[in-house]
């Protein structure tokens, strides 16, 4: 007898535990009923666009417009700063830490920018910091 540990293989680690994407039924699957009642189900329109997106777009109001905080993030996207960028937003953290006590990590600082910057721009449209600073005024 081997002291080795039986292990499971790389088909059995990665197999797909979500269904099949694919609404279609193979040809001998019969389709089980819906779990709602037709009478209480909305029927979808037929959409004529071929977008990646499947779920409609949420538009977030003013009262929901506070950044997330320190909670779990789903979503990522990748910024590349110069070294002088990431400086000064260090530079930022570190005041906001010796000066006015508030301890903040560099995401969180990247969010409430972010949610100040798109506040701005809804309210002012066409005249907000962030529209004057991209056309370069």
């Amino acid at each position: 007898m081997t002291r080795r540990a039986n292990l499971p293989g790389a088909d059995e680690l990665f197999r797909s535990t979500a269904p099949a994407l694919s609404s279609v039924p193979a040809a001998n699957e019969t389709v089980a009923a819906p779990l709602v009642a037709p009478a209480i189900a909305t029927p979808k329109a037929p959409s004529s666009k071929k977008g990646v997106r499947s779920i409609a777009r949420r538009r977030v109001t003013t009262v929901d417009r506070s950044p997330s905080g320190r909670e779990r993030h789903d979503e990522k996207i990748t910024v590349y700063l110069s070294p002088d960028e990431l400086y000064d937003l260090d530079q930022a953290r570190l005041q906001l830490r010796g000066d006015l006590g508030l301890a903040a990590d560099r995401g969180r600082i990247v969010r409430e920018s972010i949610a100040v910057i798109i506040a701005d721009l809804e309210a002012k449209g066409d005249q907000s910091i962030l529209a004057r600073r991209l056309r370069g005024l």
